[in-house]
Order: C-alpha cells, then sequence, then structure tokens
C-alpha cells in the first residue's frame, strides 16, 4: 500500500485531467457549436422576417425604390456581418448586399429550392454552390394577396461561428487549466491528511508485526486516522505491558517453585548423606513439609488464578446472607487470633443483610482480607469488619491497625505476586497471589474494590455487592 495508494491516486488525478480535456474538446465543443448555432439563426430569422415584412414588400408594392431598399438592405448587412439576398420564387436575384445594384446582370439560383431548410429556420452548406466556404442560412417569405412574391435570405458565414466557438472554448480550457491546478489542493491534503499518516502506521504494523512492541509513532490528527493510530498505539502499548507481565509472572513462578524445591532439595539430599543426623530427621522433614504446603498453595492459587481470568467464567449467583458469611469467616480465625491477642469488630448492619453473588467466592475475597489483615496485625490489636448499604449496594470493609502499605506501593498490591518491603519478613508463606485473586472475583462480579492504607498506622479493604432482590422487596413491605 504505501508504494501503490499513492501512485494510484496520482493516476486517477492525471486521468481525471485529461477526460477533462477530452470531453470539453469534444462533448462541450459540440454543444457550444450547436448552441451558437441556434441562437444565431434565431437572430437572422428574426432580421429575415422583419426585412420580408418591411423593405422587401414595400419594393414589391412598389412603394419603396430598388435603390433605398439597396441602400437599408447594405447597412444590415453590414450591420450583422452578413450577406443578404433577395430573390424571386425562381431563383432569379433581385438584390445582393455583397455585389449592390447590377441592373445590366441577371444572376440567378441554379436549382434554387424554398425547401432546403426542411422544417427548420437553417441550413448549412454552400447554398446551391453560391459560396465557397460553408455559411449558415435562414430564408423568410415575402407575401401578399395571397401569395409568395420571393424570399429574402440572410447568409452567414460559420467560421465566424468557429471563431466565436473557439473563443469561448479557449475560455473553457483556460479555467479547466485552473481548476486542475486548483484541484491540486485535494492532493496535496491527500499527502498530508491521509497517504503520511497511513504510511506512518503501515511501518508502525510492520514493526508490531516483526515484534517490536515497543516502537512508537503519532499521527497528529483528530479524525478517524488519528484515532485508528492511538488506538494501534494503545494496541501496541497493552500488548507489550502483557509480554512484560508475562515475562515478569514467569519468572516469579519460577523462583517461587524453585526457592522451596531449591530447600527440600537439599534438606533430603542432607538427610540421605547422613550430613543431617537420625535424631533431627523429624525437624527438617517438618520443614520439607511446610515447603509442599506452600507449593500446594501455591498451585491452588495459580489454577485459582487462571480459571477466573477465563473468558466466560460462570458465577454461582444466588442469594444469601452476608452477615453471616462475614461471622464464619471471622470464627476460622479464632486459633490464630487467640494465640496473638487479635480480635474482630463486627460492626454488621442489621441481624441479617442479603446479598445477590457467588458466595464461594466472595467468601474467598473475605478469607483473603480477614488472612492479610491477621497476618500484617500487630498484637493485641483489633480488626474491624463493617457493613453498610447504600444505593442498593452493600459496602464490606476490612480495616486492620497494622503495619500499612507504603504510599508508593498502594497502585502494586493488586499484581500478582507483588509484596511490599514490609510484608516480606511476616508473610513467609503468601504467594502474592491473594489480592490478585481477590480483585478478579470482584470484577467478575461487575463490583468495585479499594484500599485505603497509611504506613504504620494500617490498611483498610472495602468492596461492594449488590443487595438482592428479595431483601429490598422486604425493606419496601416494612
Amino acid at each position: 500500500m504505501r508504494k501503490t495508494l499513492y501512485l494510484k491516486f496520482i493516476l486517477a488525478y492525471i486521468l481525471f485531467g485529461f477526460f477533462g480535456f477530452v470531453v470539453v474538446a469534444t462533448f462541450v465543443s459540440n454543444m457550444l457549436t450547436d448552441h451558437l448555432i441556434r441562437e444565431k439563426s434565431q437572430e437572422m430569422y428574426r432580421e429575415a422576417t422583419i426585412i420580408a415584412n418591411t423593405y422587401a414588400n414595400d419594393l414589391y408594392n412598389s412603394q419603396a425604390s430598388l435603390d433605398t431598399v439597396s441602400s437599408q438592405i447594405g447597412a444590415l448587412s453590414q450591420y450583422m456581418e452578413s450577406v443578404i439576398w433577395i430573390i424571386n420564387p425562381s431563383g432569379r436575384m433581385i438584390l445582393d448586399s455583397s455585389t449592390g445594384l447590377k441592373p445590366d446582370t441577371e444572376i440567378v439560383v441554379e436549382g434554387f429550392d424554398p425547401g432546403i431548410t426542411a422544417g427548420s429556420v437553417y441550413t448549412e452548406g454552400d447554398f446551391f454552390g453560391s459560396f465557397d466556404e460553408e455559411m449558415l442560412s435562414v430564408l423568410a417569405p415575402i407575401s401578399g394577396t395571397f401569395k409568395i412574391h420571393g424570399y429574402v435570405i440572410i447568409h452567414y458565414p460559420m467560421s465566424k461561428i468557429a471563431g466565436t466557438c473557439n473563443g469561448f472554448m479557449n475560455i473553457c480550457y483556460i479555467m479547466l487549466v485552473i481548476l486542475f491546478l486548483l484541484s491540486m489542493i485535494i492532493l496535496i491534503f491527500f499527502t498530508e491528511m491521509v497517504y503520511i499518516p497511513l504510511r506512518k502506521i503501515t511501518e508502525a504494523t510492520e514493526q508490531y508485526a516483526s515484534g517490536n512492541m515497543h516502537y512508537e509513532f503519532s499521527v497528529d490528527s483528530e479524525d478517524e486516522i488519528g484515532y485508528l493510530a492511538a488506538t494501534l498505539s494503545y494496541m501496541a502499548g497493552e500488548i507489550a505491558r502483557a509480554e512484560d507481565d508475562q515475562k515478569k509472572f514467569v519468572a516469579n513462578v519460577s523462583h517461587d517453585f524453585r526457592s522451596p524445591l531449591t530447600s527440600m532439595h537439599g534438606y533430603l539430599e542432607a538427610m540421605q548423606d547422613g550430613t543431617i543426623p537420625p535424631e533431627m530427621h523429624p525437624k527438617y522433614l517438618g520443614i520439607v513439609l511446610n515447603e509442599t504446603d506452600r507449593l500446594t498453595k501455591l498451585t491452588n492459587s495459580l489454577l485459582t488464578l487462571n480459571n477466573l481470568n477465563t473468558a466466560g467464567m460462570l458465577l454461582d449467583i444466588t442469594d444469601w446472607d452476608v452477615n453471616a458469611a462475614i461471622r464464619s469467616v471471622a470464627a476460622t480465625f479464632g486459633g490464630t487470633c487467640m494465640e496473638r491477642g487479635i480480635t474482630f469488630d463486627l460492626i454488621l448492619t442489621g441481624e441479617t443483610l442479603y446479598v445477590s453473588a457467588d458466595r464461594g467466592k466472595i467468601e474467598q475475597v473475605l478469607y483473603n482480607l480477614c488472612d492479610n489483615a491477621v497476618k500484617f496485625s500487630h498484637n493485641d490489636s483489633t480488626i474491624t469488619i463493617e457493613t453498610t448499604e447504600k444505593h442498593n449496594k452493600v459496602f464490606v470493609s476490612v480495616k486492620d491497625t497494622g503495619i500499612g502499605i507504603p504510599k508508593d506501593d498502594l497502585k502494586s498490591v493488586w499484581d500478582r505476586f507483588y509484596k511490599s518491603d514490609l510484608s516480606r519478613g511476616k508473610d513467609k508463606k503468601g504467594t502474592g497471589l491473594g489480592l490478585s485473586i481477590t480483585k478478579e472475583i470482584i470484577r467478575a462480579h461487575n463490583e468495585q474494590i479499594n484500599v485505603i492504607s497509611t504506613e504504620g498506622a494500617g490498611t483498610e479493604f472495602i468492596f461492594t455487592l449488590p443487595v438482592s432482590e428479595a431483601y429490598e422487596t422486604e425493606d419496601e413491605e416494612l
């Protein structure tokens, strides 16, 4: 396209000019000639009729002399730049404005036939061999006492009509050239506004096709082409980011699998070759079991995240009591919280609060948020879980007073395998996938989840769920 589209447009432009000249030189020229002939013949016929009804009629009625009529006809002939005849029906010349009066010379138009016009007011040709050039001729009868006495015939050179036509055609050609030159603005516009942006877009697609997703280009336009360029650039950026995320994902998975496997391999090899004495085997077998639990948890999290990202994921949407689910999830952390002196403060709206969502997945969200809150809370602290209802939405808040999240890390907490520097010491067995799974579950429900955190003061996660229609109906009845 980069090599042919512009050439095609140039070729179309040249063909436009060529056919423009052809049309003007043929069709316009013929139409203009026909128009001039019709206009001139109508003008000549009107004059011939006037002469026939006045001067020529007076001549035949002996009301005017031949000399008088000759002088008047001669003046009209010069004014009209034409030849005026008065002839008898037999073809005998009575008066010829081009030669004047010649009483001693008798001129007869051989073969004269008044019907030569054939239903028209004019005829073209040498008029029965009377002229050496093409003439435009009109006839008007001189009548009186119910008979035709003769004819007034006016001849006009076709060469003069051709000259007039050529004058108009020259103007047409000049206008056509001007229009052709002005139309170059379209070519320039096409070049600047269409061809050059398309060439940039084509070059960019070639770079992207070759794998260079970081290639940058810009098109300064606010029309569809500019939108196409911006969309293409955005698409390439998203693909590049996805590739980077994929590489980072593979690197993180490899690291998180390699570390426990290396540890397990080292301990087992040491036990096998006797480096670790048999009496120490139970201790290190326990470490190996912990590492296998970590690998199992990581594998399950990866499978869960993959299923959540699969297009067309099905949700088992039912109406259920979110307050009861919160109480149940909080109870599962009873043992851990008792050891560390951590308590749950449940501030729940009403005894029951029904939502419409996938219960199993939302309970997983609650578990992940509570698990994080317990991990990063200080001993003898309180974790607050609160539910509120606003505008047919249930807002669920899980708030701790733990180590918090640094401001610069807030935008990354939803990334896979992400762990802030503050959390690494407290989350030895974490996979860094819990919040990613949480985000995907909430997004699958078309709801929102946000985080508010202050380093050293604590963190609060808030997500929304739709209120159950059955619960709304009960409230209206009450």
